[in-house]
């Protein structure tokens, strides 16, 4: 049987690794690197090569690198992302089959955790349903974008008796202002919480998390808003790319 692990790796300081996925990653017999088009997101494979690098330095595993589909954007959000899932279970159907033989282990190394803001594995499962390809599929949790944004930012992400939104930039428009206490918002590169600076919110926001090209800010929404919006979107047009994440709270008295 053919073995497939998806490891959470973290979102991007090598110290962010478990014990347990590096146990896992001397398992591996093919890493399965996905390169995506675009400027500077060669950086993204260097980064993944450095930490096998250091944590696997006896070698004794092949890289197999394949370019990622992209996702058409010309039309309705959820028909281009539901093509792109196609295309994308096609290539991992095809490097499971092709490029890995019976008896050996593959693994994806995934930034984050495989189960938070990540398509992978629903992919993996749902060719396990249709039975295109047999493999054993096994998951590898990773320290989160969340979790290396508030603690650089040393704060709690829970507060006694609120609740914890998790949400995305294209959902945050159709958020009521006035229901948010802690809300975390994933990869917003557009810069969607301008839409938010008249609101009294604090915001807490991160960029490149655990890397050397980091990016911390945090105060008053209503104080930060341009100024961070620019700074955000002058990074992602000298790198080519940008990761960020952010909580946007309600501060002062609460019942």
């Amino acid at each position: 049987m053919k073995e497939l692990l998806l490891i959470g790796i973290g979102p991007g300081h090598p110290d962010y690794l478990t014990v347990q996925a590096i146990e896992a990653m001397r398992r591996v017999d093919v890493f399965f690197f996905l390169e995506k088009a675009g400027e500077g997101k060669g950086e993204l494979i260097r980064i993944r090569r450095e930490i096998l690098e250091r944590f696997v330095p006896d070698g004794g595993y092949r890289i197999v690198t394949a370019q990622s589909p992209t996702r058409d954007a010309s039309g309705p959000y959820r028909d281009g992302v539901e093509a792109w899932y196609r295309a994308k279970a096609d290539l991992f159907a095809g490097l499971i089959e092709h490029e890995l033989a019976d008896g050996e282990c593959g693994a994806l190394l995934l930034w984050g955790d495989p189960s938070l803001y990540d398509g992978t594995l629903a992919i993996l499962k749902g060719l396990l349903e249709e039975a295109r390809v047999a493999f054993a599929l096994e998951v590898i949790p990773g320290i989160t974008s969340i979790q290396a944004l508030t603690a650089r930012h040393k704060i709690p992400l829970n507060r006694i008796g609120e609740g914890i939104q998790v949400t995305t930039a294209r959902r945050l428009a159709a958020t009521d202002p006035e229901q948010i206490a802690n809300t975390v918002v994933m990869l917003d590169s557009n810069a969607a919480f301008r839409e938010l600076a008249g609101t009294d919110l604090t915001i807490y926001w991160g960029a490149y998390l655990g890397t050397e090209d980091e990016m911390l800010v945090s105060g008053r929404l209503a104080d930060l808003a341009t100024d961070l919006a620019e700074q955000a979107l002058r990074a992602k047009a000298e790198k080519g790319w940008l990761m960020d994440i952010y909580l946007l709270r309600r501060e002062g008295p609460r019942e």
